[in-house]
């Protein structure tokens, strides 16, 4: 009985294989044309051991293996070889491991070669951030101001000043001379705008916040004015802008506005919402659809701001205030500090959006967590930093810590993570950079001022050094060792292979003759400007 139910499946797979070569040999012309070449009297009947298939199911089964195992196929004959090198695998590969994602299988003719380079670069520009090699550089500044914050997308860097000037700069193109955008004051009273308290930036728009309550924002497509400018009564204290989309979120006294343009371009308020106390923190939600969601914290309250809904408290506990704070598309992890009679340790809390409850309590510290990265950590992974000098990272799938390092001199300041590395920054004004893999500190740079900000990806980093006083106490600004002492520092770093030129190139010798960084330096050099 088993021996005629064989025969029955082996009969029944011949028909099966006979009807798809002859649907096979009945297609489409065209769609042979794209097909690259191929033998016709290898390729109609693929070898599988004992079987034949046809071309189609032989490359279906293929797609399941990785680039060692297409490999290894290549080795067994010239059938395999052909089959294991075609362009639809090797493409859905580089789609797979993220090279070239906005590209089409017909822009390349070798998704093979297109492959290999990717992956060669890929490794160079992690050898170049393990050894510290590649081009560093010092974002202009402005010579009688303190830099006031800072905030970078993609590469394009905003900052804000004490003199009210909002700059940006483009690092991609190596092009620092910054342009200044404008601002609605009147030039009548120079020297008197209020300082700029946040700056935000995204792939299109900038925001920038005064300390008088104005509101500006631009539109980087367009030009250097304002699209749009609103107006609190009161401080703002906190500011986020939406890194997909157009939507502002602003905090000002005990109130919350967002903000987005309507279908005909015109700004207008979303929504407005009323909370208890003064916002400390404030973030936008990423990919949430129609209506903008926000998280905002106040003192010990956590609040879940929906466009369509009134505020709602999503974490409220009596005397343990909020740290800090970071966000996903459906998750939020914030830091909360354990006061009273109860002490059970400084924790990090994980809270789902959408079911609106407790996910993971993580860390017993006794420091206060000063920041946390959950937005850009890899899947079920996340990173904070912490009063007590150490760097963490979570796992949030067991809840536990998988690794504890102790990176700073004094608390942590700002922290970030990929897949291999974390860059963390320090209020002694340390930045550096660890393998966590290896538990192997890499290289680090030092600066005067506490780290406000860190953003990389594979081949940049973007640090910034804003001082704690805003005010130059010496009146003696045109002294450039002075002004260095209290403005704040930018630098980019550089780690792509095809940008290494610009390695031993110093910003003075970038400086033209006319403009102020070119003669200023208390230095004796022969050659003040070379631009040669």
């Amino acid at each position: 009985m088993a021996d005629h139910s064989l025969d029955e499946f082996r009969r029944r797979w011949q028909e099966e294989l006979a009807q798809a070569q002859a649907l096979r040999k009945r297609r489409r012309p065209e769609a042979a044309e794209r097909r690259p070449w191929r033998p016709e009297n290898e390729m109609d009947d693929v070898p599988f051991f004992d079987i034949q298939l046809p071309y189609e199911l032989a490359i279906n089964i293929f797609q399941y293996l990785d680039r060692k195992e297409l490999g290894r196929c290549a080795q067994v004959s010239k059938t395999w070889k052909v089959i294991a090198e075609d362009e639809v695998l090797w493409y859905r590969l580089c789609q797979q491991e993220g090279h070239l994602p906005e590209s089409s299988i017909s822009d390349y003719s070798c998704w093979k070669l297109i492959f290999q380079e990717c992956r060669a670069n890929e490794h160079m520009l992690r050898t170049n951030w393990k050894n510290r090699k590649g081009a560093v550089s010092e974002l202009e500044h402005i010579p009688d101001a303190v830099l006031c914050d800072v905030h970078s997308h993609d590469g394009v860097v905003i900052a804000g000043y004490t003199s009210g000037d909002v700059r940006v700069w483009d690092t991609r193109t190596w092009d620092y001379t910054a342009p200044f955008l404008e601002s609605d004051y009147e030039e009548d009273e120079p020297g008197m705008q209020p300082y700029v308290s946040f700056v935000r930036i995204n792939s299109s728009l900038a925001v920038a916040a005064y300390e008088d309550g104005f509101l500006n924002i631009w539109d980087l497509r367009t030009g250097r004015y304002p699209i749009h400018r609103f107006e609190h009564d009161a401080r703002i204290q906190a500011l986020a802008l939406s890194q997909e989309d157009a939507t502002v979120a602003t905090a000002s006294a005990f109130d919350v506005v967002m903000l987005c343009p309507n279908e005909e371009g015109y700004w207008q308020i979303a929504a407005e919402f009323e909370v208890q106390k003064l916002v400390d923190y404030l973030e936008i939600v990423p990919d949430t659809g129609r209506y903008p969601v926000a998280v905002a914290t106040a003192g010990d309250l956590v609040y879940l701001l929906k466009a369509e809904d009134s505020a709602r408290t999503l974490h409220y506990v009596y005397g343990q205030p909020v740290t800090c704070l970071d966000v996903s598309s459906n998750q939020a992890a914030f830091g909360v500090k354990s006061l009273g009679w109860v002490y059970e340790g400084n924790k990090i809390l994980v809270y789902s959006l959408e079911a609106e409850r407790c996910l993971s309590k993580l860390g017993n510290a006794l420091g206060d967590f000063t920041c946390v990265n959950l937005r850009d950590s890899p899947p079920n992974l996340m990173v904070s930093g912490n009063m007590d000098r150490r760097v963490r990272i979570h796992d949030l799938r067991t809840d536990t810590i998988a690794l504890s390092i102790s990176a700073h001199q004094l608390g942590v300041s700002s922290v970030q993570m990929d897949d291999w590395k974390i860059v963390s920054g320090g209020e002694e004004g340390l930045v550096s950079v660890w393998d966590y893999r290896m538990n192997q500190k890499l290289w680090e740079v030092h600066s005067r001022h506490p780290v406000r900000h860190i953003s990389f990806n594979c081949h940049s980093l973007i640090t910034a050094h804003v001082p704690y006083e805003r005010v130059v106490r010496n009146a003696d600004l045109d002294n450039f060792v002075t002004h260095r002492r209290h403005r704040g520092l930018i630098q980019a770093y550089e780690f792509a292979v095809d940008r290494l030129a610009f390695q031993s190139t110093v910003p003075i010798c970038r400086s033209s003759c006319d403009t102020i960084p070119g003669y200023n330096y208390d230095l004796a050099l022969a050659f003040p400007c070379d631009n040669i």
